[in-house]
């Protein structure tokens, strides 16, 4: 059992990954790399531009991109151990773990992860006002952890109660509310910084619903493979 957990979290972790990393460079990079240039003071919001041309982004870097694409494939292996795991629990209870399936606890993922802290505390730009650092790592830990007991409420719960359970969870982190900035003056323009929030969702629920539909399919495989 040992040994088909880690197999299947090992494929479909470094598959998803893998795909991640690529679409965040695509998509997610450029816009970190130009909210940067703001924190710099290289480029300045709503001020006197640099009378110099406007300052080239940072191409590819082997070093710099490759150990970004490890950190994503080994992050989303991690993931994929834990998805794996429940979802051996899971199918022990004589639930069907299949890539179709997955796709559904990929979701779910998402949303306990990135989706339900990203409600009241969005991905953030470099050169965003933003609060505490403690006090945001303290507020999404809980979140991430209420969203996720309620995703499996919602999911397996037999009744009404585990249901309200679940929503009683997912509310009260936003009832209580996230940490906010003292002000709200920082250097990035709101645009870039809604920009990046949108992509990085984007790239998180497209990542997360591959992630779960590889280790689906990925855990089934092995278990057929070692029956």
């Amino acid at each position: 059992m040992f040994s088909r957990i880690v197999t299947s979290a090992l494929f479909a972790g470094a598959a998803a990954g893998l795909i991640a990393a690529v679409l965040q460079l695509v998509f997610v990079q450029p816009v970190l790399l130009h909210a940067e240039l703001y924190e710099s003071g290289e480029l300045v919001h709503f001020g006197a531009q640099a009378a110099t041309a406007h300052p080239d982004l940072p191409g590819f870097e082997p070093l710099r991109d490759g150990l970004s694409v490890l950190f994503s494939m080994l992050t989303y292996t991690g993931f994929a151990l834990v998805a794996v795991a429940l979802m051996s629990l899971a199918e022990s209870q004589g639930h069907e773990v299949n890539g179709r399936t997955g796709i559904l606890w990929g979701i779910a993922g998402f949303v306990a992860v990135q989706f339900a802290p990203g409600l009241s505390l969005a991905p953030e730009v470099p050169g965003v006002a933003s609060a505490d650092l403690v006090a945001r790592q303290i507020w999404w830990t809980g979140t991430v952890a209420a969203a996720a007991v309620a995703m499996w409420l919602i999911a397996f719960g037999r009744n009404w109660a585990m249901w309200g359970l679940a929503a009683a969870l997912l509310l009260a982190p936003h009832v209580i509310g996230a940490p906010e900035p003292d002000g709200f003056a920082g250097t990035a323009p709101p645009e870039l910084a809604s920009l990046f929030a949108a992509r990085a969702f984007g790239v998180g629920v497209a990542a997360w619903v591959l992630t779960g539909c590889f280790a689906g399919y990925f855990w089934r495989r092995e278990g057929a493979r070692t029956a």
